[in-house]
Formats: structure tokens, C-alpha cells, sequence
């Protein structure tokens, strides 16, 4: 049976992990990065940057994963450089096109959100009403796309 990310970023969500660890932690087997901390590494990313509603954690996640795989790391070479942002600015656009912005308050315009530091319970009714679950799963299908497209 063929793994599914998309599937395992919104259980992680739905189990209470923010938007940011959902996407990153579901890549965890193809980064190679131990789930646990990837979970640390993510979770100030959630809620648009600890909860500051800035970019969205979902996308976050998906550019880490990015980076993690095609990042540049010692080579200091201007072409792999421009690649990864090219790769970047790729899924940056595919998720604006799909929700109109990448940034988290502009995504919950409507819903009346605050930028404290306090979570919300994670209850039947924020599920109901936060769409946050469809920027994960969002995330993790271009995330996805882009592993078919760009082999390792």
C-alpha cells in the first residue's frame, strides 16, 4: 500500500499538532528526520509564525520539507540557490492560487482570530469552523507534486 502524506499531515492536525508540524512531520520519512524533532523543529511555525498570523504554518512546513530536500547546504553556488527559490516560489504560487495568499490572518479573514500566545482548545467546533485543515492538506498535495517533479 502506497503511503500517503496528504493523509497523514491532516491526522496529525486533527490530533492537535499545529499546521506547520502537520505538513513537515508527514514528510519525516522522506527528509529522514526523526518525527519527534521534527515536531520541536515545526512547532514555532504554527499559526502564522506563533500565532502572529504572518505566513501561514501549513506553507512553512511545505517550504521546510523543500529546503530540507533541495536546499543548499555547504556548496555556496548562486545556481542552486536561485533553483531552490525558483522551487520555492513554485509552491508559494500553487498554494496563493488555490486560497488566494500564503498569509494565515488573511486566510481566517471572517473568523474572529487574536495573535495571543494562548492556543485554542482544539474542540468539535474549532474543526467545524477553522479551515485550516485544507491549507495542510493543501500543502502536503503541492508538496507532494513536487517530490514527482524534482527526483532526489
Amino acid at each position: 500500500m502506497k503511503f500517503d502524506h496528504t493523509e497523514k499531515a491532516v491526522s496529525l492536525f486533527t490530533q492537535g499538532y499545529n499546521c506547520a508540524q502537520s505538513v513537515f512531520v508527514a514528510f519525516s520519512d522522506v527528509t529522514g528526520m526523526d518525527e519527534e524533532l521534527a515536531k520541536r523543529l515545526s512547532s514555532s511555525f504554527g499559526a502564522g509564525m506563533g500565532r502572529m498570523r504572518e505566513v501561514c504554518g501549513a506553507c512553512s512546513g511545505m517550504f521546510m520539507v523543500a529546503g530540507i530536500l533541495y536546499g543548499q547546504g555547504t556548496e555556496l553556488d548562486d545556481n542552486l540557490k536561485a533553483a531552490h527559490y525558483q522551487c520555492i516560489q513554485y509552491l508559494a504560487e500553487k498554494f496563493r492560487k488555490a486560497h488566494e495568499t500564503i498569509i494565515c490572518r488573511d486566510l481566517l479573514k471572517g473568523l474572529a482570530v487574536t495573535s495571543t500566545p494562548t492556543p485554542e482548545k482544539r474542540t468539535e467546533q474549532y474543526y467545524r469552523v477553522r479551515p485550516c485543515v485544507k491549507f495542510v492538506k493543501t500543502a502536503a498535495k503541492y508538496l507532494t507534486a513536487i517530490l514527482k517533479i524534482i527526483r532526489l
